[in-house]
């Protein structure tokens, strides 16, 4: 397979999956911002911080209202990782490939672009109908990819960068509850408490999973571990990481005798230290941080990927 073709495959799927979670984390926001008692922190500005933008939507928007939020999120051309920016950026990179992806997912794709473009009557909607529909044309082409591509190196490709996108968000949004969004030690185990750890849990899709899962009431420490180490949830980190090195062996082929190269060593070692570890663990010796490493790690393994198999600047990707 050409380097400039496995590249804009996983390109187009880190960006569908970016702008799926972004629309969902907003969705779950506007919900939550309903349900919360007047006057209360409603997590508005962590969204931005999950998103990892903080510096660029405050020169933007000064003011930081919940509105300004969401235009930056979803519309914002000045971002380059708002929805309608990840969704443009897909489109061009599968535009640069289209006699490699099949009919169906370019039609799909080409559809919600122009309906994010060029559709008065869908930004007329409601925002949470908005959202809703952006989600679930994600999810579909998500569905029309695994059900028309066939299982050669396109498609492991394709899944590669989804399941790093996915991980890293998995991770940010955890990060965010964690360490940003309740102001006081006060509300903590309060009913405001209680509503943020299930906007969370909805935020990465895991309500009712986690939910069928753990026979409790919702606590900090189960929500961390069922989104971190669950084996079988598929936005779960140990899953994505398990998929990720699975995915890695597929494509690198035949084992070649001698040491394992760095991107081996790494994917490895970064699935066994979240598949023999335990929340208890990961909290003693500071969550935040576990989760910083990982960050980093999966940062790194991008990078290696990279090198490895893509030319540098052959997608259309955003500096």
């Amino acid at each position: 397979m050409l380097s400039r073709v496995a590249d804009s495959l996983y390109w187009i799927n880190r960006y569908v999956e970016r702008a799926e979670n972004i629309s969902r984390f907003v969705e779950v926001s506007e919900a939550m911002a309903l349900d919360c008692p007047p006057g209360s922190a409603e997590p508005w500005l962590p969204l931005i911080d999950a998103s990892g933008d903080r510096e660029l939507f405050d020169q933007l928007y000064p003011a930081g209202g919940p509105e300004q939020v969401v235009e930056f999120l979803v519309r914002a051309e000045a971002n380059p990782h708002s929805v309608a920016n990840c969704i443009a950026i897909a489109r061009e990179n599968a535009r640069q490939i289209r006699d490699v992806i099949t009919t169906e997912m370019w039609e799909q794709l080409n559809d919600i672009y122009w309906t994010l473009l060029d559709s008065e009557g869908f930004w007329k909607q409601q925002p949470q109908e908005q959202l809703r529909d952006i989600r679930r044309a994600c999810q579909l082409f998500y569905g029309i990819t695994d059900a028309t591509l066939s299982r050669d190196l396109s498609w492991h490709f394709s899944r590669l960068g989804r399941l790093l996108e996915r991980a890293d968000k998995t991770t940010r949004i955890l990060d965010v509850k964690y360490f940003l969004l309740l102001p006081s030690p006060d509300e903590v185990g309060g009913v405001l408490d209680e509503l943020q750890w299930i906007s969370l849990l909805r935020s990465a899709g895991a309500y009712q999973m986690f939910r069928q899962s753990q026979q409790q009431a919702i606590e900090p420490k189960a929500v961390a571990a069922f989104l971190l180490l669950d084996p079988i949830f598929p936005r779960s980190v140990r899953y994505c990481l398990g998929r990720i090195d699975e995915t890695l062996r597929i494509v690198r082929g035949q084992a070649v005798p001698g040491a394992p190269d760095e991107l081996e060593c790494l994917s490895g070692l970064t699935l066994a230290r979240w598949s023999y570890t335990s929340i208890d663990e990961l909290i003693a010796g500071g969550l935040h941080e576990s989760i910083d490493d990982l960050q980093s790690d999966l940062n790194r393994l991008h990078d290696l990927v990279e090198q490895r198999y893509f030319i540098a600047d052959s997608a259309c990707v955003p500096a």
